[in-house]
């Protein structure tokens, strides 16, 4: 792309054949509209065993605008986004789920206030403002949800009512700054990145959206899912604490239990993965 573009959007998939095509023609065709060459939609395959690959090809022979990265392992969705941000050139870099709970709609209209407000630093998605319309969210997740977002401000006083929301957008350059200490690979990324975010000095909106909860999530085992985040959170706490000099003991140690209940390895795939990569 001869052009820096205005705007780089990132979508980390993770076995999404079902989706991945809905999203991308939705996507694809409102920011084609919108800008013509003057954006970028990055998908990062995210150790795919099924037809996500073929499914993004072939898109890509009427988007030119449509690039991926195939990485062959899974490295969690923070692990995947990462590298996606790396690999990002526009002047703002959003990112959204495969499975487009948030609309290509609600998408732009979140680009739209972050232009047009030139002190914030970055926007993100909120479902828990009153303004904001959810539609098959379940009572259960509604209740994971508020517990996590509670523990998250009880821990790193965020002042955030939804850090998980699927949906933000960052400029480009506190994001570049920011890179190197994004650390979780798991679905606990995105507190790491508002976490840092914040820690920088950097100004975030929170802004009330449409969204609307997808019925064939990927997350097969909820709860362990809550725990693999929960345990991710504790440790960045540990980080950004005066504990933090002796936090590589602490992880040492508490890495074999941590996998043993939580079959969660993404973070040391992730930093095996990118060893791999150093040249």
């Amino acid at each position: 792309m001869k052009n820096i573009p205005e705007l780089s959007i990132v979508i980390p998939a993770y076995n999404e054949e079902a989706r991945i095509g809905t999203t991308l023609q939705e996507y694809l065709k409102k920011f084609q509209d919108k800008f013509q060459d003057k954006f970028e939609l990055v998908v990062v395959l995210n150790g795919c065993k099924d037809r996500t690959l073929e499914i993004i090809q072939s898109f890509q022979k009427e988007f030119p605008q449509l690039r991926y990265l195939n990485i062959p392992e899974a490295i969690g969705k923070g692990g995947a986004l990462t590298e996606g941000f790396k690999s990002a050139n526009g002047e703002i870099i959003g990112f959204t789920d495969a499975d487009a709970s948030t609309s290509a709609d609600t998408f732009f209209n979140l680009y739209k206030v972050l232009i047009n407000f030139p002190q914030i630093d970055a926007i993100i998605g909120s479902r828990n403002l009153p303004e904001s319309i959810v539609k098959g969210r379940t009572k259960s997740r509604k209740i994971m949800t508020s517990g996590f977002n509670f523990g998250i401000n009880f821990l790193f006083n965020l002042q955030i009512k939804d850090t998980q929301c699927g949906a933000k957008l960052i400029r480009k350059h506190p994001l570049k700054k920011i890179i190197p200490h994004l650390s979780i690979a798991n679905m606990a990324f995105d507190v790491n990145l508002l976490v840092d975010l914040k820690r920088f000095g950097y100004k975030i909106l929170e802004f009330p959206i449409l969204w609307e909860d997808s019925q064939d999530s990927t997350i097969k085992n909820p709860a362990r899912v809550a725990m693999t985040m929960a345990l991710a959170i504790i440790r960045l706490r540990l980080i950004y604490s005066p504990l933090k000099k002796i936090y590589p003991l602490i992880d040492y140690l508490a890495r074999p239990l941590y996998e043993l209940l939580l079959k969660d390895k993404q973070k040391k795939t992730y930093e095996n993965w990118k060893k791999s990569q150093t040249p």
